[in-house]
């Protein structure tokens, strides 16, 4: 048990030394993950449908 609390204590020590970000900073970096997820979605979601319509016509002509 006196190791949990000393664990514990030297966390609460470590996060007063962490430098926290700015309110703008947090919203910068909130609204370029965003965008970010935004991108990569609709990419994998062309990929994805040109994927699955080639999938679609091989099998189509070839076999299925």
């Amino acid at each position: 048990m006196k190791d949990v609390v000393q664990f514990l204590k030297e966390v609460r020590l470590e996060l007063g030394k962490v430098v926290w970000p700015k309110f703008d900073e947090w919203i910068g970096a909130t609204i370029i993950v965003l965008v970010l997820v935004i991108i990569f979605a609709i990419f994998l979601g062309v990929v994805d449908f040109c994927f699955s319509s080639l999938a679609k016509y091989l099998i189509s002509q070839y076999g299925g």
